[in-house]
């Protein structure tokens, strides 16, 4: 555990209370919490991509104002719906992005989780069996298909040729490759695995592990302890597959400390109930979700500290309230870079 960054959904919505009503102050407010963030000591700003919401949907615009705004923290999602994107106009952007940025983008994708509208995915044109012009694919469900736009972009962002070249206009033959291209972001694309089969099978592609709040599984152990598990199975797979690079594994949490009023108003009542994991049915399976951390500062780092997963990954994604706005959120942060993070990283054997 090395790293601490912030997992924003950017919700908005025009009810009291809300400091974040419309989509353009959802956006805004993104770009300022990563500075305060960047301010703060926080190693990430990391933002969520849905569509068909009042949620982030289009993160390349805000992650460049980010990237020009900021210098060191690394920037991404977590994660984008591979479902609905043209792998080489995502690849076009995500290059553009990770220059102006100076090598700091790191993509976290996926097949998607439940959303707000019916197969979303063939509206944007996108249709599970149909590929290129006479390309069909029987039997391809849109998991598939999310993988297969994975692919295709993973090998666009490596200068392969896409599309066949015009003799007549650039005096060659052979196929082009997608431009601009940024060196380096090929080997920053994380998965975010939903269970321990797809860990282990991002780590056959090559891809760094993002493990959320959930997994759509469970064996009745404790959230973290099966986290953990799919953790190793995913550094396992890894060394199998014989990559030479280290991989990358992150975990989100729920992570409140209580430092003043306001966040003792927004958060008392529920650091005095009890804070467990909870199990339920997710798009048809039986689910085990993890457990908010919501107290006092030196309590959430004696709790962090006996995270089976958080001391399994080098990376930590805080999901931050967003709709209480910056100020909040940013002292929040600053809070767990200065108070928790110390002891976190102090409880892993390999950084004591």
């Amino acid at each position: 555990m090395t790293r601490l960054g912030f997992l924003s959904f950017g919700n908005w919505s025009n009810v009291p209370g809300s400091l974040t009503r419309t989509g353009g102050e959802a956006i805004l407010q993104g770009i300022e919490l990563a500075v305060a963030a960047e301010e703060a000591g926080v190693d990430g700003a990391y933002y969520r991509v849905h569509h068909f919401a009042k949620n982030y949907s289009s993160p390349y615009p805000m992650l460049a104002a980010a990237a020009a705004r900021t210098s060191r923290m690394e920037l991404g999602t977590g994660v984008i719906d591979m479902r609905y994107e043209n792998p080489l106009a995502m690849a076009e952007n995500a290059a553009a992005t990770d220059l102006i940025s100076g090598g700091r983008l790191h993509l976290g994708l996926s097949r998607g989780s439940p959303e707000t509208s019916i197969a979303g995915y063939r509206s944007f044109g996108h249709v599970p069996g149909e590929g290129s012009v006479g390309d069909v694919r029987e039997g391809e469900t849109d998991a598939d298909m999310a993988r297969r736009h994975t692919a295709v972009f993973r090998e666009a962002l490596t200068g392969a040729g896409m599309a066949p070249a015009n003799p007549h206009m650039v005096g060659t033959t052979g196929r082009l490759p997608v431009t601009p291209q940024s060196p380096g972001l090929a080997d920053r694309i994380w998965w975010g695995a939903g269970t321990r089969a797809t860990a282990v099978w991002a780590a056959e592609q090559g891809m760094n592990l993002m493990s959320s709040t959930l997994l759509t599984e469970d064996t009745g152990v404790p959230f973290d302890e099966l986290q953990a598990e799919q953790i190793a199975l995913f550094h396992a797979a890894w060394r199998d597959a014989g990559w030479q690079r280290a991989p990358r594994v992150s975990v989100s949490r729920s992570v409140i400390p209580l430092i003043d009023d306001e966040t003792e108003y927004y958060f008392g009542l529920h650091a005095q109930g009890p804070q467990r994991d909870q199990v339920g049915i997710l798009d048809g399976s039986r689910s085990r979700f993890g457990r908010q951390y919501i107290g006092t500062p030196d309590r959430l780092a004696k709790e962090l500290s006996r995270d089976a997963a958080v001391l399994a990954a080098d990376t930590l994604l805080v999901t931050v309230p967003n709709q209480l706005g910056v100020d909040v959120n940013a002292r929040i942060l600053a809070s767990l870079a200065r108070d928790v993070m110390p002891a976190v990283r102090a409880a892993v054997p390999s950084l004591a």
